[in-house]
């Protein structure tokens, strides 16, 4: 890339790094609507997964790389020829495909996780690049732990990388530990210690834990690199990744002073956050930049008085631009299919055949709870359909509540375990406690509940409840979330979802129905 080039790729890791969150895990489904979303939000590459890890993801990335198409899809590999030749495996079927792979260039990671020296390190980056060529044109290398490595170490490893076919080279922050001003001066120091440079794209990923993710990603912006590595709402490994949604709309707004663009449609922004945050379960904080629902809000008099008498008074953008959406009254119970499928097109959804007549079913069911409709309703109705969309074993039939003040509460829950109906009931100080109780006796499992959440998806005393819970069993977390205008409804539902998670991964722990 030419030194006055202005483009910056954007590189999403939601798929990758993103689903490496605690308590995050995708099925297929889910995987490749986020996929789906991103092509449309125009990313130029999507990683969509780490193939070696499991079988269940080498399959996701497989079927991403063959239905989704405009981003390159990328996998991710250690140098080792097993990962190297499962993420090909995984991403050749797609029209444009990378092969991404990495190893640590730190002295901490080198002596005490990899246990192996500089020149077998240099050895494995080198075997690594040159076999992914060979099967790819477009090939990333990265240096695990790039921003702790001594310079020209580090230096020696990528020109070594370039050298062996690699088109990216990739300059993480890997446990987010670099500032804004010394990142920019260690990605233009080592862009001057690389001779071969020209000949590749140079790359970053930087982690938040001391929060300065998206504040390092533009300083090396401004310092050589174009391509940014990213996720969407920041998701990922600890404090997260820095945030696709932040990067491209500082870059929109502060243009003129940046100076460089993205091929990003700003206006799929919300509509992409929204589906992440609805499938990973991870809540977006109401404070949270370009997508949090306090973003556009103004509280204060003068503020809503300086905004209503001219806008940019204190907004810098526009919510239009991002895709935020009002809350307008759209549909009601008297409503029918085609008027359905007229407002789902207006916020983006092209339903057809069976998926519109599902949708339309969850529709009338939730027009004849709640009154009004409106437009964030829809999209969390939608997005819902992808919620456990793989086979089952448990599944919420009905419930049955008795509570009040001072008397101990009773829940009697109804479950399908593999077709068949089992009821059990339980007691507890609360309803929601007495629920997780019935439904534990029903499937058996060790669980533990770790965290339970509960937020109103619109607003209105008819307002959907969206809960999300994180459920432990041994050492592993699952996530869970439900959806229903009855609050305990969707608490059950919550913590079904999760047990479900449970079960497709421990499939031997499920009980017939005859021995429950």
């Amino acid at each position: 890339m030419c030194e006055d080039d202005k483009e910056i790729f954007i590189f999403d890791t939601t798929l990758r790094d993103g689903e490496q969150s605690p308590g995050v895990s995708l099925n297929s489904e889910e995987k490749l609507a986020i996929a789906q979303q991103l092509s449309k939000l125009g990313v130029d590459i999507i990683e969509a997964g780490f193939p070696i890890a499991s079988q269940g993801d080498f399959k996701a990335v497989q079927r991403i790389a063959k239905e989704v198409k405009g981003p390159v899809i990328t996998a991710l590999a250690r140098t080792d020829p097993k990962d190297i030749m499962a993420a090909y495996e995984a991403v050749k079927i797609a029209k444009k495909q990378r092969i991404h792979t990495f190893v640590a260039t730190s002295e901490i990671h080198m002596q005490y996780k990899l246990k192996k020296t500089r020149e077998e390190v240099k050895k494995m980056a080198v075997e690594g690049v040159r076999l992914a060529k060979s099967l790819v044109n477009d090939v990333e290398f990265s240096a695990e732990d790039a921003f702790r490595s001594e310079i020209p170490f580090l230096c020696e490893v990528l020109t070594q990388a370039i050298e062996a076919g690699a088109t990216v080279i990739n300059i993480p922050d890997t446990v987010g530990y670099a500032t804004p001003a010394e990142f920019g001066e260690f990605i233009k120091a080592v862009r001057e210690g690389i001779p071969n440079i020209s000949k590749a794209v140079v790359s970053v990923h930087c982690h938040n834990d001391l929060g300065m993710a998206v504040a390092n990603s533009l300083s090396a912006i401004l310092n050589g690199a174009r391509q940014i590595e990213v996720a969407v709402n920041g998701i990922g490994e600890r404090a997260g990744n820095a945030s696709l949604e932040e990067i491209v709309m500082a870059l929109y707004t502060r243009k003129g002073y940046l100076g460089y663009a993205t091929g990003i449609n700003t206006r799929e922004l919300y509509r992409s956050s929204r589906m992440v945050s609805t499938l990973t379960g991870m809540s977006i904080q109401p404070n949270k930049a370009i997508v949090g629902k306090n973003a556009f809000a103004h509280e204060a008099g003068i503020h809503q008085d300086g905004v209503i008498k001219e806008r940019e008074t204190y907004e810098i953008m526009n919510p239009e631009m991002v895709g935020i959406i009002s809350n307008k009254l759209v549909l009601g119970k008297h409503s029918g299919r085609h008027a359905l499928q007229l407002q789902l097109q207006k916020l983006g959804y092209s339903l057809e055949g069976e998926v519109l007549n599902k949708t339309f079913t969850e529709f009338k069911l939730l027009a004849d709870r709640k009154k009004d409709i409106l437009d964030e309703d829809l999209i969390m109705l939608v997005d819902s359909q992808l919620i456990g969309s793989e086979e089952q074993i448990y599944i919420f039939d009905h419930l049955q509540i008795s509570s009040g003040t001072n008397i101990t509460a009773t829940s009697m829950v109804g479950m399908m375990v593999r077709s068949e109906l089992v009821e059990e009931a339980a007691c507890a100080g609360g309803p929601v406690e007495a629920t997780y109780r019935a439904i534990e006796k029903v499937a058996k499992l060790p669980v533990k509940l770790e965290s339970y959440s509960i937020s109103a998806v619109t607003e209105g005393k008819d307002a959907q409840g969206e809960v999300i819970v994180h459920v432990s069993m041994g050492e592993d977390i699952f996530m869970g979330r439900g959806l229903s205008v009855d609050i305990i409804e969707a608490s059950a539902r919550a913590y079904i979802n999760a047990l479900n998670k449970i079960v497709r991964k421990y499939p031997e722990l499920v009980k017939a129905p005859e021995n429950i």
